[in-house]
């Protein structure tokens, strides 16, 4: 972190301090660590007032793809600018947003036809429990009002969206505002029996999620589940096979598969989709984050033609699915997204990925000796590492020492934003990033854990 703040910079801090209440922050704690604000981007870099410069690590909570201020997006949303800024989508529509949602369409598996527009992570995830369940009651089954999903899963911040998460941290203070929800424990391989594979511990897993099914399938819904990589949940990761057996459960007893793509979608764990390593179709596919290139707010739901035209009928049934948002499909956001999907062509994205991931996790590697390091663990371009008090039965740091902080504070003195979720610190970076780049930030994830560790 900067030493001190130019005169310029405290002006800022003073103004926003004053007048603006941050996300997922105690704001008590900006007594003694100073915000930074910040004067532009290029590329993996962030600029300050001061001059300082920060490699975005984590893509500014994972949404960036292809670096800030990319040329070719900057262009792309000025020429939509210069058209149109804006129409509701209710009885109108325009280019982007069909050119959007047939591209999407056609990267998806065959059964997904349709797609439907929403705005953020959390209203997707809103609008696909809504869908689901309403899909079910214009079938006549009226008891299906439940949703499964994981302990440690994490869907969003909006009260539907938090029901069906699993992190005390975001949600025991508002859970008697909540849906019930049944919690299935997750399939993540961190605690598992050493002698035993990823594939098998998950398979072993996966018995709790079927004996759930078995049980509470006729008043259930749609199991949600963030397919390979429980993302807020510390980076917490599985196995594919859990997909493929959830997906033959689902069939078998009658009940949606959700998959929740925000954040692991768009070439995060090394296809497009992270459900396609199981070679699945999930009934519903929530998209957002990474699907603007972490330009715009945008979401959509991906879905069939089986749950659309359950809702395809005369007005007077009133069976219509009436979820709505003012700047839903938002041109500007859309040509933003196609613009995205043409870097994706242009520069055979998910190819070079896998060659910037297998450097990133041997840039790493010396990791497994560290006294501390608990695991090394990674899914295409998503990489954590885990302190741990002790290794060996890797007990964890007492969370109110606050390692993660101080690893954090060690990143910006060293130039590379990291922020850790709890004692995990993740390497999850724009797709541009240069082998040299990766050294920079690797070298100082190592000197972060030996800091925040001692």
């Amino acid at each position: 972190m900067p030493e001190s703040h130019t005169k310029i910079t405290t002006k800022i801090v003073k103004r926003d301090l004053k007048v603006v209440w941050h996300p997922c922050t105690q704001m008590k704690d900006h007594e003694k660590i100073p915000l930074i604000p910040i004067k532009d981007g290029k590329g993996v870099w962030l600029r300050d007032f001061d001059g300082n410069k920060y490699i975005d690590a984590i893509s500014s909570w994972w949404v960036n793809l292809f670096g800030h201020s990319n040329p070719y997006i900057n262009k792309k949303i000025t020429q939509q600018i210069n058209k149109l800024e804006h129409v509701l989508l209710a009885g109108f529509t325009h280019m982007p947003a069909i050119t959007l949602a047939e591209r999407l369409i056609k990267l998806s598996p065959k059964k997904i036809k349709k797609c439907f527009f929403t705005d953020n992570g959390s209203s997707a995830i809103d609008a696909a429990m809504k869908m689901s369940y309403h899909y079910w009651k214009n079938n006549g089954y009226h008891k299906k009002t439940k949703f499964i999903s994981l302990t440690n899963s994490y869907h969003g911040e909006t009260l539907g969206s938090l029901s069906v998460s699993n992190i005390d941290l975001y949600k025991k203070t508002y859970k008697n505002l909540m849906k019930d929800t049944i919690i299935v424990e997750s399939p993540d391989c961190f605690l598992k029996n050493e002698k035993c594979s990823d594939k098998k511990h998950t398979e072993i897993m996966f018995d709790k999620m079927l004996r759930s099914i078995e049980k509470n399938h006729s008043n259930t819904c749609a199991v949600i589940l963030e397919p390979l990589v429980q993302c807020a949940g510390y980076m917490r990761m599985y196995h594919p096979i859990y997909l493929k057996l959830l997906r033959q459960a689902c069939d078998k007893y009658n009940i949606h598969l959700i998959a929740d793509e925000i954040a692991v979608g768009f070439g995060r764990t090394g296809t497009m989709f992270a459900y396609e390593q199981s070679k699945i179709t999930p009934d519903i596919i929530c998209l957002s984050k990474g699907i603007t290139g972490g330009y715009m707010t945008l979401s959509t739901i991906l879905t069939t033609d089986n749950i659309y035209n359950a809702f395809y009928d005369e007005y007077t049934k009133l069976n219509a699915f009436l979820h709505s948002h003012s700047y839903t499909a938002n041109p500007i956001a859309c040509a933003t997204a196609n613009a995205s999907l043409d870097l994706f062509e242009k520069n055979n994205t998910l190819n070079n990925n896998k060659i910037l991931s297998k450097y990133i996790l041997e840039s790493l590697s010396d990791l497994w000796n560290h006294p501390n390091v608990g695991d090394i663990r990674q899914h295409g371009m998503i990489t954590a590492v885990e302190m741990v008090k002790n290794k060996t039965k890797k007990i964890p740091f007492n969370w109110k020492e606050r390692r993660g902080l101080k690893a954090y504070n060690f990143g910006l003195k060293h130039n590379v934003l990291i922020r850790p979720l709890g004692n995990v610190i993740y390497f999850m970076p724009p797709y541009i990033i240069k082998k040299k780049e990766i050294d920079l930030v690797t070298n100082t994830i190592k000197g972060a854990i030996d800091f925040a560790t001692k």
